[in-house]
């Protein structure tokens, strides 16, 4: 008789696992944010109209789904005959670049801050930490009211104003990340044997404080591009005739009784978004950051 050899078990593949985490994933704001970040960059080879260019025989056309309307303007026109959905597109490149300009700031500067803060310690802590307490205190809108009186509104000074305030929210987190960090037996140990702070930090503290961070980031972009939107609306953020969502919505409020799709679509744009950076922030928050993340 001839022995026949068993094989070891073979292990259990991942598919089962790597399937779960894939319905897990947050599709519904991947696609929305995935259709307005096309947008933004496609823009213009989405649409063949001008979105500043005035039409005034045209002003004022409804949607193509209703009497009157026509499908060369799918989404009407404005009081100016100017195509609204062309508008949108563009206004979704003005919303994702302040977005990623002012966060772009307010990372660089809350990072520093925070990393130093909590890091470095003693008088530079307290020093730092009234600072932003400071900025804290400032209302957003005031702050951009302000300066929309006393240099006037651009696009250069909303990114700047959205990116200083919002940094302070992400330098109290970056900081309690950083405190917990140092006291890890790793830093400790580097330290100990005279690696400079400035090698610690770049080694052990901020690449383990980037997944809270990244976390932080997600959530804010939502209120940068909310928060622009109610600056345009006020005038203190992007001047018309800027394609921008807020914008939209400033001009077709006197338009509600006889263009109501003026500002009903830039605002449902801004909801949507809104609400998608918000739920793939929560998403983030449970996966990446390890005070919240099942094992």
């Amino acid at each position: 008789m001839t022995a026949t050899a068993t094989l070891p078990p073979k292990a259990a593949p991942a598919r089962p696992a790597r399937r779960r985490r894939l319905r897990l994933m947050p599709w519904l704001p991947l696609v929305v944010l995935g259709i307005v970040l096309i947008a933004a960059i496609f823009a213009p080879w989405l649409t063949d109209h001008d979105p500043l260019r005035s039409d005034l025989i045209n002003s004022l056309e409804p949607p193509a789904w209703q009497e009157g309307g026509s499908s060369t303007y799918l989404l009407g026109t404005d009081g100016f005959g100017r195509d609204v959905l062309t508008r949108l597109i563009y206004g979704a490149r003005i919303s994702v670049s302040v977005a990623a300009l002012a966060l772009l700031i307010a990372v660089v500067i809350g990072s520093v801050i925070g990393i130093a803060a909590g890091y470095l310690g003693g008088w530079i802590d307290s020093v730092l930490m009234r600072l932003v307490d400071i900025l804290l205190a400032f209302p957003t809108i005031l702050v951009a009211l302000v300066v929309s009186v006393a240099v006037g509104p651009s696009f250069q000074n909303l990114v700047l104003v959205l990116g200083v305030l919002n940094s302070p929210r992400i330098a109290r987190i970056v900081r309690g990340e950083t405190l917990m960090l140092k006291r890890n037996d790793y830093a400790r140990y580097s330290a100990a044997i005279g690696v400079p702070r400035w090698v610690i930090v770049r080694r052990h503290i901020f690449p383990n404080v980037l997944p809270t961070l990244t976390v932080a980031t997600t959530l804010e972009v939502g209120q940068v591009i909310l928060a622009e939107a109610s600056l345009s609306f006020l005038g203190a953020g992007l001047p018309p005739p800027t394609a921008s969502w807020g914008v939209m919505i400033s001009e077709g409020r006197a338009l509600i009784a006889t263009g109501w799709w003026v500002a009903l679509f830039p605002g449902i744009a801004i909801t949507i978004t809104v609400l998608a950076c918000n739920s793939l922030g929560d998403w983030l928050r449970d996966h990446l950051d390890p005070k919240t993340r099942q094992v």
